[in-house]
């Protein structure tokens, strides 16, 4: 750490070099009678307005008639006529170039080796919009932006309790990056929030980005495919799942905020289940379980059946698919593997190309590979059908990490189901379920509330109970269980 210089010169220069005299750094020099002030920012971040219209006219207007002018005396002028800026007194060259790259304007003053940095930062971030990843059929619209201070305020203005706490820690050697934990005291498991403050203060990294970056240093370490943790956008979300006794994780420059801990039902439930009556909600839910059990075993079932277990097939059913196989060249396993793999490489086309033709190029590039197939004898239409309905329903889910997980076991599950039959995926479903069972997040279960099972918490689980009646915080997650007075 280098302490300021008492040259204004000196200070400029200096700052010049650590940047190699980047373009966007300038300064102006005043002279307010024998007192020689300078002020310096970045342009890329500053606001030109702030500056000039409000710091500049602050000094030039309230200081014009002294011919001295001390630091004391400037910081105390700065202060009492800036209201609507934040105001700080720097010491060194380290922290004078980080509150440069983040909007403010640092005045110098000559034979004092001290700066004065005023906020006056330029708005670089879009408005707050609906959310691009999380579709909203009902409930609010608005969803997290790259402003930290506005993703703070979107949650403030939906909770307004003095226990909602927000711990800032400054992430990454070169980025700097905040990466605020936000819970609500009284309501949050102190152990867990504590790991969660050390994780993040432990980690050494150059730069953070997104909140991407840090959830390697918060998972457990162990090689999961499922995720442990809930990635949104939405602010409903996050706000449900404080009042639940979670914790969360804001990133300065990402509209995605990590939930902790994560649990299997978290994927299973959506926000816009507490929005509509509890009777429609439990069958949506037991249709998202269905479509999870569909798109992961209907392909190993379909493989196990005509390769190893025929036996178990109706004759008229094994003769038509008999028929149907007669032109394919390939075993059903490659058959089955062929088609997926075009439908995935389909799916990642569509979510990386623009909007206004990603859509057309997904179903014109599924209908003419799936027909041409056909026609060609390279596939088999039984195939197409057991693949298109593995696809749809696994586009019930939206958490990229969840279908990934999915993506992942449903490869077991076809490989073990063309080896060993009905036998493999009964086994591939008993490790599935022992690795489920054993896996846990910050001590709290992943298959909660299945696992370990308590009937009072199947109230908000695949069934959901009127709003009136659940009257309890899920006590997996906090002590503090009282959500409802009677």
């Amino acid at each position: 750490m280098k302490y300021l210089d008492d040259n204004i010169d000196v200070i400029i220069n200096t700052i010049r070099q650590m940047n190699g005299n980047s373009s966007d750094i300038a300064d102006r020099k005043l002279k307010i009678g024998k007192t020689n002030i300078a002020c310096i920012f970045l342009e890329s971040v500053s606001s030109d307005d702030k500056i000039s219209d409000f710091l500049m006219r602050s000094l030039t207007d309230t200081v014009k008639k002294r011919r001295i002018i001390s630091f004391d005396n400037l910081f105390d002028i700065i202060k009492n006529n800036l209201l609507n800026s934040k105001t700080k007194i720097l010491k060194d060259y380290d922290d004078l170039f980080f509150h440069l790259a983040s909007g403010f304007t640092c005045v110098l003053v000559e034979g004092n080796n001290q700066c004065i940095a005023v906020e006056t930062k330029t708005k670089l971030d879009r408005g707050i919009t609906e959310s691009t990843t999380e579709a909203i059929i009902r409930g609010p619209k608005d969803s997290f932006t790259e402003n930290h201070m506005v993703n703070i305020g979107l949650i403030r203005k939906r909770i307004k309790d003095p226990n909602l706490l927000f711990n800032e820690v400054l992430v990454g050697r070169r980025t700097k990056t905040k990466v605020c934990i936000t819970y609500i005291q009284d309501i949050a498991e102190s152990q867990t929030v504590n790991k969660i403050k050390e994780k993040i203060e432990s980690i050494d990294i150059d730069g953070v980005l997104d909140s991407g970056y840090i959830r390697d240093f918060l998972n457990s370490g162990k090689l999961d495919a499922f995720p442990e943790y809930v990635s949104t956008e939405r602010p409903d979300v996050v706000c449900g799942s404080l009042l639940d006794g979670k914790i969360v994780i804001l990133v300065e420059n990402s509209p995605f905020t990590l939930v902790i801990p994560g649990t299997f039902i978290d994927f299973i439930h959506s926000s816009e289940d507490y929005y509509q009556k509890s009777i429609n909600t439990t069958f949506t839910r037991f249709l998202r379980i269905a479509a999870f059990i569909v798109t992961l075993l209907t392909p190993a079932i379909y493989i196990a059946l005509t390769t190893i277990n025929q036996e178990l097939v109706p004759d008229s059913l094994l003769i038509s698919l008999s028929v149907q196989r007669q032109t394919v060249p390939f075993p059903t396993l490659i058959e089955v593997l062929l088609l997926l793999s075009a439908f995935e490489i389909l799916r990642e086309t569509d979510i990386r190309t623009p909007n206004v033709m990603g859509t057309a190029i997904s179903v014109v590039g599924a209908l003419v590979l799936g027909e041409a197939a056909v026609n060609a004898g390279i596939i088999s239409p039984i195939v197409v059908i057991i693949v298109s309905i593995t696809s749809i329903s696994g586009l019930t889910f939206s958490d990229i990490d969840f279908i990934n997980a999915i993506r992942l076991w449903r490869l077991l599950f076809i490989f073990t189901s063309a080896f060993l039959g009905i036998i493999g995926v009964t086994v591939s479903i008993l490790i599935l379920i022992i690795k489920l069972v054993s896996m846990e997040n910050y001590e709290t279960p992943y298959l909660a509330p299945f696992s370990p099972f308590f009937l009072k918490e199947q109230k908000d689980a695949l069934y959901k109970a009127p709003t009136s009646k659940l009257k309890k915080r899920p006590f997996y997650l906090t002590k503090n269980r009282t959500r409802l007075g009677d």
